[in-house]
């Protein structure tokens, strides 16, 4: 098959339809399958370079050669690492002549409906991470992983049995386990670059409020920061939480009360012109807000300044 638009995804429904896309043979289990890259010998051309996929993906690529581009720039991936998907995503492959070793694990949301993983997935935040916040890994927690893939492997190639659905879920939780534990070292190795977005992201919270800007826009929301920031609202609010035990939303809210104070105590403005003033539709939501981080409403706070 020669994919030659590279401009509107191609969608797959099912674990198969993608295996016969990469000229590879049926899956060993329709709702789970490891691809080795090794084994995709078409060519560049030949290989669809936007997916839209029904079920969740995560990317265990190594040895890279080159750059692979994201947006509307590039980012170094030479070291190799992990990339995480989740069903509905729009997924760009690597660009014509990068080469990498690695893996590709595909599993259906139906495999894991029935256990345990499936109402916890939704905790593993880095699924809604961006391409470009990929999890980098030393060369120990490769050599873990590695065995973790292996062990599936193994798993799929061994005749199924009652045990076989179980234990596949079990690795596959395992690898999401040591994944959430290598992303907080990663934020913690990463400090200082986090610490500067960190910077950032209060400077861009200040200049909103500076200028007024809820007035015609409202409140400033997860989504609008990431966007300012290039980062996902997903891994902000994780970064921001490791960094300061405060998510993105958190940090909004607080920046919200401090603003209110600087109003409540430098201004005659009412409460209700406040509220509007930070972006809220209605007083009595600011109300509630400011009583809840302050224990005490707008009104009590401006009494006790006197």
């Amino acid at each position: 098959m020669k994919i030659t638009n590279r401009t509107t995804p191609l969608k797959f429904d099912s674990i198969s339809e993608l295996h016969k896309a990469l000229g590879l043979p049926r899956p060993l289990h329709p709702l789970v399958s490891l691809i080795n890259y090794a084994d995709i010998k078409l060519p560049d051309d030949e290989i669809p370079k936007l997916l839209l996929l029904n079920f969740y993906k995560i990317s265990y690529k190594f040895n890279f050669t080159g750059k692979i581009r994201y947006g509307q720039g590039y980012y170094d991936f030479s070291e190799g690492g992990l990339c995480f998907y989740s069903p509905h995503q729009i997924i760009s492959s690597a660009e014509d002549g990068i080469d990498y070793s690695g893996y590709t694990l595909l599993f259906h949301p139906d495999f894991i409906r029935q256990a345990g993983l499936a109402s916890k997935i939704k905790n593993y935040g880095f699924f809604l991470y961006s391409a470009n916040e990929g999890l980098f890994i030393s060369d120990k927690e490769r050599q873990t992983l590695t065995s973790v893939f292996e062990n599936i492997r193994d798993e799929l190639n061994t005749p199924i049995d009652e045990f076989s659905h179980d234990v596949v879920v079990s690795h596959i939780e395992v690898l999401l386990n040591y994944s959430s534990r290598y992303y907080k070292r990663q934020f913690i190795t990463r400090k200082t670059v986090n610490h500067d977005l960190l910077i950032r992201m209060e400077n861009l919270l200040n200049s909103y409020f500076d200028k007024q800007e809820s007035l015609n826009n409202g409140l400033p929301t997860v989504e609008y920061l990431a966007g300012e920031l290039s980062v996902s609202p997903r891994y902000l609010s994780d970064m921001l939480r490791s960094l300061t035990g405060q998510n993105a939303q958190q940090h909004i809210h607080e920046k919200l009360i401090e603003k209110a104070k600087e109003y409540l105590a430098a201004t005659p403005l009412s409460v209700s012109e406040i509220a509007y003033q930070l972006g809220f539709e209605h007083s009595q939501s600011f109300n509630k807000l400011f009583k809840k981080k302050t224990k005490l409403t707008p009104v009590e706070y401006k009494q006790s300044l006197n």
